[in-house]
């Protein structure tokens, strides 16, 4: 559910932790953290907070993005699949598609195609789906011949998984063809 200054505010009461100083904790807990497990749930809980327009501001503001695109690189799939969940989460809106691509986060989604984790593939098809409208040289980044050919091939692929398939469909209907 999305949430708006009322809301807010009956949810956390007169003596709640507003959602600024949340998720500044949470962000400092993950960066104090050494323990992968810790940070793995730190960074979940982010991405959860990243579907929400509410947070769009905070999470610009303390950098989560470029947090999540730190994840990405990470050898920890875990990490790798919240981060790129968290910025799939976001994406949609265009000041997150801004700070995620000046902060070269395309060719990390795109190598997150690659990924032997069902979940990272979905979020990163997803987050491309939004992103390609961002302007002119993302979308050329984006729609080069072999990211077209893999997403063409899980567009192929609906009896190995079906999410897969309707995600690239999706994107080949809406970026990919309406260029031919």
């Amino acid at each position: 559910m999305f949430t708006n200054n009322q809301r807010q505010e009956e949810r956390t009461g007169k003596t709640g932790t507003p959602r600024l100083q949340y998720l500044q904790e949470l962000v400092s807990r993950f960066q104090n953290a050494t323990d992968e497990h810790t940070k793995e749930r730190i960074v979940a809980n982010l991405a959860n907070f990243s579907y929400d327009p509410y947070n769009y501001t905070i999470l610009r503001q303390l950098n989560v993005l470029e947090l999540f695109i730190d994840c990405i690189t990470e050898p920890n799939e875990k990490l790798v699949e919240f981060g790129i969940g968290g910025i799939c989460n976001a994406c949609a809106e265009p000041k997150n598609a801004a700070s995620i691509v000046e902060a070269d986060g395309i060719p990390l989604i795109i190598k997150c195609l690659s990924s032997p984790v069902r979940n990272t593939v979905n979020y990163a098809l997803g987050a491309l789906y939004y992103i390609c409208d961002y302007n002119r040289a993302t979308r050329n980044m984006i729609l080069r011949a072999e990211v077209l050919d893999l997403i063409e091939r899980y567009a192929a692929a609906e009896t190995v998984c079906v999410s897969f398939s309707n995600l690239a469909k999706a994107f080949l209907d809406k970026h990919a063809h309406a260029i031919t």
